[in-house]
């Protein structure tokens, strides 16, 4: 489903991202692992087009789409969660999810069903978003990114910074998406969580994908897990 074939990105004249190459296939959830500053984020960033290639290409279910503004990807079926949640902090929860809504077909995505997904979200509704928590507010992040009806979804950090209690939640409704049909690629620090929601993982380090393999092989891998994501 998407495909992403040796791609250089920079921040200004600082070169992030060397040759990195990964796979998608629908219905899978994939993990990115890496230390901070490892190049998860860029890579997640340069597919959405935020950040965009200068070498390789992307491909998203056979289209070619390197480059593209963030908003045409929105449209080819990606969503995105980004790392810092950069929810609307003056509006409500439902305005902030009003406002992303993207043709919805009956059986996708509306406000309803997201609040079926998440319940704290409908007990919320007229709260604006910046008063929330910050499992609140991821909850609304990724909820607003499902209101755009994704085939993909992009989430970067998703359990960052928060309590035990929100991530096992997260980790559960993470893993409803792919019972949904959802294909999911994963930025992820928390190397517990990733490996049990994920099908297959990447490890990046200094910009280069340096192990690919399926999670039981991650797991199982101690030597690669102490000189790629141990502090």
């Amino acid at each position: 489903m998407l495909y992403v074939e040796d791609i250089h990105t920079f921040y200004g004249l600082s070169h992030i991202l060397f040759g990195v190459s990964l796979e998608v296939g629908q219905g899978e959830i994939i993990c990115i692992l890496g230390r901070n500053g490892a190049g998860k984020s860029t890579t997640i960033k340069s597919i959405m087009g935020l950040t965009p290639p200068q070498q390789g290409f992307i491909k998203f279910k056979g289209i070619r789409c390197t480059g593209q503004k963030p908003y045409l990807m929105a449209r080819m079926g990606i969503g995105f969660v980004p790392d810092n949640r950069r929810v609307f902090a003056d509006l409500t929860v439902g305005e902030n999810l009003e406002i992303s809504e993207r043709s919805f077909q009956e059986g996708g995505w509306d406000k309803g069903r997201v609040y079926d997904f998440f319940p704290a979200l409908g007990k919320i509704d007229t709260r604006r978003a910046g008063f929330l928590s910050g499992g609140e507010q991821q909850m609304l992040t990724i909820a607003r990114a499902l209101m755009t009806n994704p085939e993909f979804i992009l989430l970067d950090e998703p359990t960052e910074g928060l309590a035990p209690l929100i991530v096992n939640m997260l980790e559960e409704q993470i893993a409803r998406l792919r019972e949904s049909g959802m294909t999911v690629l994963l930025a992820e620090q928390n190397l517990e969580v990733a490996l049990r929601l994920s099908d297959r993982g990447y490890i990046i380090d200094n910009g280069v994908i340096k192990y690919h393999g399926t999670s039981d092989d991650l797991r199982d891998n101690e030597e690669v897990r102490n000189k790629y994501l141990c502090i």
